[in-house]
C-alpha cells in the first residue's frame, strides 16, 4: 500500500501514538543504532515514533496490530533473515500496515523483499529517504518518485546522501524506549563486565573487498557522520552506564583525521572510557604511527576481516593483504598493548582442507584461540545478489540458483569433505554458543573433526595455556555471534511460535 487513510482526529495517522514502529531484528549484542538513528530525524521533525528490538523483547502483537507504518531494520544478514519472519508475521496480523526494509542488506535484496513482503525498501543513507517516505505518507501522497526509496512501482539506487545542510541541525540519535544498556552485550575484560555503548563515525568504505556486501551500494564511497554528532551520543551512552565504546565503522581508518579528532576529545572528557574499532589490515599497516596515540586514547582491541591466512584466498577475494601482513600486524598491535580480534570468511569454494587446517594452525600458534569467536571457524563465504564476485572472480561455476528466500547464491565446494565439514563445525559451533562452553574446547572440537575429515591423526595439541577458565583471556564483547552467519535456532523459534513455520 502506498496511502493512509486520515484520521478521524485532528492529528493524521501517522502522528498517532503508535502509528510508527522501528523494529530492529539483530545487532551484534548492541543497542540498535538502526532504530536510534531515525528516530533522531523523525522526532526533528515532529513524529513520535517507537521501536523495539526483538533481540531483546518478545514481539509486541499489540504493536504490530496498533501500527500504520512499520519499518525493519536490516544491517546485516542475520537481521535480514529474523526481519522476513517479523514481515510475514505483520502481513497476517495487520495487513493495510506499510511494511518498510531498510539498510545495507535491504539495498541488495531489493527485487524480493518488494515482490513479497515489502512496500517501500530504502538503502544507502536511509535516514533522509526513510523520513522523507513517511512525510509524503502522512501527506496522503504518492511514494513512486521519492528519491533513495524504492516501490512496487519504481526502484531507484540507494541514496548516498548523509544529514543536512549546515543550516539545519543534524539530529543526535534518540535511544528514547530502548532497552537499557544492561541488556545487551558487554566487554569482558580481566574477569570483569562493563557496559557498552555503540555509535558510527562514518559508514560506507574506500575499499572493494570482492566479497564485502557494502560494495554494491557504496562502490567505494564513505560518508562521515558530524563529530560533534558522535561525541553527544557517546556522552549520553556514558550517562546511561557505558564505560566503553565500539565504534561500528566499517573501518574506522578511512577518514583517519576524523576518527583521531573524535578519540581525542573523547578521551579528554571521558578519559576512563575505552572504545574499541574495526580497521583492514591494510589500513593498520599503513596507519601504524597512529597506534600508539589509540592505545593512549584507551583502544582496548581492534576487530579486522582477516577471513583467510591463504594468499591465494586473500587475492580472489581482493583483501588488500597477506597471510604475512596479518603477522606483521597482529606483532605491531601486540607491542602497544592493543589485541587484534579476526574475523574469518573460514569456508569458500576456494578453501582447500590444507588451507583449513592451516587456519586452525595459524589461530593456535599465533596464540588467537581466546581472540576468536568460535563462529569466526564455520563462516562460509555468502554471495548474495549484486555481490562484486558475481562479475569479478571465477565463482560462478561453483553457483547454483539464486535463493532469493535464502538472500544469496548457494554454492557447492569441488571437494564434498569441505561441505561436509562446515556441517560439522557449524553444529559445534551452535552447540557451543548455546552451552557457552569455553573457546578452547570448541576450538579442540573443531580441529578435531578437521583432522578426520583429512583423514589425519589428531595430534595433541602443544599450546602453552591450558584450557581453564580463570586463564588471563583478551578483551572482548560477550556478544560471539556474527552479521553473516545463519540465524540459530534459538534467534528463530520465538518468531516461529507466533505463526506458521518450521527451522
Amino acid at each position: 500500500m502506498e496511502r493512509l487513510t486520515e484520521s478521524t482526529d485532528t492529528q493524521s495517522a501517522l502522528r498517532q501514538p503508535g502509528a510508527i514502529l522501528l523494529i530492529s531484528c539483530y545487532e551484534l549484542g548492541h543497542q540498535p543504532i538502526g532504530i536510534a538513528q531515525p528516530m533522531g530525524f523523525l522526532e526533528q521533525a515532529g513524529f513520535a515514533p517507537t521501536g523495539l528490538d526483538i533481540a531483546i523483547d518478545d514481539l509486541d502483537e499489540a504493536a504490530l496490530r496498533l501500527a500504520h507504518f512499520v519499518g525493519i531494520s536490516v544491517p546485516m544478514h542475520t537481521a535480514l533473515r529474523l526481519g522476513v519472519r517479523v514481515a510475514e508475521l505483520i502481513r497476517t496480523m495487520n495487513p493495510t500496515c506499510h511494511i518498510c526494509f531498510y539498510g545495507l542488506y535491504a539495498s541488495i535484496n531489493t527485487d524480493y523483499l518488494l515482490q513479497k513482503l515489502a512496500d517501500s525498501v530504502v538503502g544507502g543513507e536511509y535516514e533522509l529517504p526513510l523520513r522523507s517516505l513517511i512525510e509524503t505518507l502522512d501527506r496522503n501522497q504518492t511514494i513512486s518518485l521519492l528519491e533513495g526509496v524504492s516501490s512496487r512501482h519504481q526502484v531507484v539506487s540507494p541514496s548516498l546522501q548523509r544529514g543536512y545542510a549546515s543550516t539545519v541541525p543534524y539530529p543526535i540519535p534518540s535511544r528514547r524506549g530502548l532497552p537499557m544498556l544492561d541488556r545487551y552485550a558487554r566487554l569482558e575484560e580481566q574477569g570483569a563486565e562493563r557496559l557498552v555503548g555503540y555509535v558510527e563515525a562514518s559508514r560506507g568504505c574506500l575499499h572493494r573487498c570482492l566479497h564485502c556486501p557494502i560494495v554494491p551500494v557504496y562502490d567505494g564511497r564513505f560518508v562521515l557522520v558530524p563529530e560533534s554528532v558522535v561525541l553527544e551520543d557517546i556522552r549520553r551512552q556514558v550517562q546511561a552506564g557505558a564505560t566503553h565504546i565500539t565504534f561500528g565503522d566499517p573501518d574506522f581508518l578511512n577518514g583517519p583525521g576524523h576518527s583521531l579528532s573524535i578519540v581525542r576529545a573523547m578521551h579528554g572528557e571521558f578519559p576512563r572510557l575505552t572504545f574499541d574499532f574495526t580497521a583492514k589490515i591494510e589500513h593498520l599497516l599503513k596507519r601504524r604511527a597512529l597506534m600508539p596515540d589509540l592505545r593512549a586514547q584507551g583502544c582496548l582491541f581492534v576487530i579486522s576481516a582477516v577471513e583467510s591466512f591463504s594468499d591465494s584466498v586473500l587475492n580472489l577475494l581482493q583483501k588488500g593483504h597477506t597471510g604475512a601482513d596479518v603477522i606483521a600486524a597482529l606483532g605491531m598491535l601486540r607491542e602497544v598493548g592493543i589485541a587484534l580480534r579476526p574475523s574469518l570468511v573460514a569456508f569458500t569454494p576456494w578453501t582447500s582442507l590444507d588451507d583449513y587446517l592451516y587456519l586452525l594452525d595459524m589461530v593456535e600458534t599465533e596464540d588467537l584461540i581466546d581472540a576468536t569467536d568460535p563462529v569466526q571457524l564455520s563462516i562460509r563465504l555468502l554471495v548474495p545478489p549484486g555481490s562484486a564476485l558475481l562479475n569479478q572472480s571465477d565463482i560462478r561455476r561453483f553457483l547454483g540458483a539464486l535463493d532469493q528466500a535464502g538472500f544469496q547464491y548457494p554454492w557447492t565446494h569441488p571437494d564434498e569433505r569441505m561441505d561436509r565439514l562446515h556441517q560439522a563445525v557449524s553444529e559445534i559451533v551452535e552447540a557451543s554458543a548455546k552451552d557457552e562452553t569455553d573457546a578452547m574446547l570448541t576450538f579442540d572440537r573443531i580441529r578435531t573433526a578437521a583432522h578426520e575429515m583429512a583423514g589425519r591423526r589428531v595430534e595433541p595439541s602443544t599450546r602453552p595455556i591450558p584450557a581453564r577458565p580463570d586463564r588471563p583471556k583478551p578483551p572482548r564483547l560477550t556478544e560471539s555471534w556474527f552479521c553473516c552467519a545463519e540465524p540459530t535456532t534459538r534467534q528463530f523459534k520465538p518468531l516461529l511460535t507466533k505463526g506458521h513455520g518450521e527451522i
